[in-house]
């Protein structure tokens, strides 16, 4: 049964959920990654921007960042430094409008986007052995929606993918996030969607009005106004129905791991899997009773506890 009691327990000084999500990007000490980027084409004739961090090998890992992230995000690099060591190869994908540069078209990213992951599985597939994922959040739920649409098709260069902090429930996560225990967080992440819309309204005055921005105080009002209508959904609901990774969870063709901690502060009930964990062979799920949201701290050691478990889990899959 691919459920399993994890191994990991916060440290004493941080067993609340806040600290544990909030002290990474806040505390920790870590070299930055060595990236050499490379731009690749889309097919609407946008762009996506890679950075690599190569030591030779013919294994590659793909990582993908959270909502409002970047290669250059401390839970990134972190992955990018233990894969490293470890002997691998990794590209760092920034979702469109995420590499410090707009991205040309009117669309930029979301939860449910994986024809850009195709795009890069495309790009380096033909220079690596073989490939595997591994996502954050948002990422993450990139990651598992699309493994599961490529079912028992997925290419066979891929061979695993780890998912970390995932709201496979993208409706009840964004009601989670309503709750005023992530108020900061909301208003955090409307700011940040907000400051690119700015970007995107003077590229498309025609397209995109920020009349009344200052209003939205939640993903449902900005998921309905901006990201439904700009990707093509009706609304909020249907966006959020049509992305949701946990449908195509039973469809996983190949090992694949969830990471999400008990006490994750972004994520709702419907984000623990645990019945499509016991159905599906291929689908591993651990929920460590502490961990936060992308935390995972621990002090022994230079790696973090989701680093080292990722590395274990693709290393055994390679």
């Amino acid at each position: 049964m691919p459920v399993s009691i994890p191994d990991y327990t916060a440290p004493a000084l941080l067993r609340n959920r806040h600290l544990l999500t909030i002290f990474p990007s806040l505390f920790r000490k870590i070299q930055p990654a060595q990236y050499t980027r490379t731009r690749i084409p889309t097919a609407d004739n946008d762009f996506i921007d890679l950075d690599f961090s190569k030591t030779g090998s013919r294994k590659l890992v793909i990582i993908l960042h959270g909502l409002e992230g970047n290669s250059k995000r401390q839970y990134v690099t972190g992955m990018v430094h233990i894969f490293n060591e470890g002997g691998y190869d990794t590209v760092s994908m920034n979702f469109r409008g995420c590499s410090g540069e707009s991205n040309n078209a009117l669309r930029f990213y979301h939860s449910g986007e994986t024809g850009d992951l195709q795009t890069v599985v495309d790009y380096v597939q033909k220079d690596y052995e073989s490939l595997h994922i591994v996502g954050f959040s948002l990422g993450g739920n990139v990651t598992l929606k699309y493994i599961g649409e490529q079912g028992a098709s997925i290419p066979a260069s891929i061979r695993s993918a780890v998912a970390i902090s995932v709201p496979v429930d993208l409706k009840d996560s964004s009601f989670e996030l309503e709750k005023r225990h992530n108020f900061i967080y909301m208003k955090r992440f409307i700011r940040s969607l907000g400051e690119k819309l700015q970007v995107k309204a003077r590229q498309y005055p025609e397209k995109i009005s920020l009349n009344g921005f200052s209003s939205i105080r939640n993903f449902r009002q900005f998921d309905d106004r901006y990201t439904a209508p700009i990707h093509g959904f009706r609304d909020a609901e249907e966006y959020w129905a049509k992305n949701s990774s946990k449908q195509f969870l039973p469809r996983i063709a190949i090992p694949t791991l969830l990471i999400n901690a008990l006490d994750d502060p972004f994520l709702g009930k419907g984000s623990y899997p645990y019945a499509e964990a016991e159905a599906n062979p291929n689908f591993h799920l651990e929920t460590p009773a502490t961990g936060g949201h992308v935390g995972f701290v621990t002090f022994s050691g230079k790696h973090y506890w989701s680093e080292r478990r990722a590395f274990q889990f693709i290393h055994d899959h390679s």
